[in-house]
């Protein structure tokens, strides 16, 4: 039986905000504070918490937070034309717009209307093609997390098998190109997948974002595995879950992330860690 380690994301999280509290600080001796931005529209709660998570964390860390609150009734037009004032922001090192959007709204034209070097969700299009050719300039958010919490408990990708389940463009994909430029090998599989099973139990790491309540068990998993959950889920009873049945596969795993405490924390971890990263570009012109 395996002496299995969590991968507290809370962990993560508090030790890197003493780092990053200390570059805000550097950078307030340059008369730079760190500007972050979120677009939210209308009153969707999962949005809303989110947001706000945001807002606290970022205000920690003396981040100049913004947040600009529309109607759910709000014109395509306004919102880009918000967008277009936030490019030109030169106090705002970074911004996001909060998806989803209302019907009306064309996301694609949204995150196609943010500055590229402003994109600190790391959607828009050439970001993206700026990832998988291993020249990265904004990262998403989640993927860069997952990569943080794995360095901080060490675990070396290089040369890895690494099986992704879920082809998302907010988790699974980012997640294979980062995992790529650490020299693992990786397989990303989907609801398509034939002997989705079989394909996850060769991982040394396996990432799990599909969005199914406690649909991994150990059935999945081989001995020894690294699995990192980044599902937030109810279960039959209402409680918060991950994609992976955590009391299942503990006995399997070498290291596992829970749910809630592991990957959620990592995310705001590398958007404020992203925005600090903006603003020492800006200072140093």
């Amino acid at each position: 039986m395996n002496e299995m380690e969590i991968l507290d994301g809370k962990k993560v999280a508090s030790a890197l905000d003493e780092k990053m509290t200390d570059r805000v600080a550097n950078l307030k001796k340059q008369n730079i504070t760190p500007g972050l931005a979120v677009i939210l529209v209308g009153d969707n709660k999962a949005s809303s918490i989110y947001v706000r998570n945001k807002k606290r964390r970022a205000e920690k860390l003396g981040i100049n937070f913004q947040l600009i609150h529309f109607d759910a009734s709000v014109t395509e037009n306004e919102l880009l034309e918000k967008i277009d004032q936030l490019n030109h922001d030169d106090s705002i090192d970074g911004f996001i717009v909060q998806l989803p959007l209302p019907d009306h709204i064309d996301e694609d034209k949204v995150i196609d209307a943010i500055d590229s070097k402003k994109d600190v969700d790391g959607f828009a299009p050439n970001n993206v093609g700026s990832l998988w050719i291993g020249e990265p300039h904004t990262l998403p958010a989640t993927a860069s997390g997952i990569l943080m919490m794995l360095d901080f408990y060490n675990v070396d990708l290089d040369g890895k098998n690494v099986v992704i389940i879920g082809r998302s463009n907010i988790v699974g994909k980012p997640v294979a190109a980062m995992m790529l430029a650490k020299n693992a090998t990786v397989t990303i599989t989907h609801s398509h997948t034939k002997n989705l099973s079989e394909i996850a139990k060769r991982a040394d790491v396996l990432v799990v974002a599909i969005g199914q309540a406690k649909f991994v068990n150990k059935d999945f998993v081989k001995d020894g595995a690294v699995v990192v959950d980044v599902g937030m889920d109810h279960d039959e009873n209402g409680k918060l879950c991950g994609d992976v049945d955590f009391d299942n596969v503990k006995d399997t795993v070498s290291m596992i992330s829970p749910v809630p405490g592991g990957v959620g924390p990592m995310t705001i971890t590398a958007l404020v860690d992203q925005v600090i990263t903006l603003a020492e570009g800006r200072a140093n012109g």
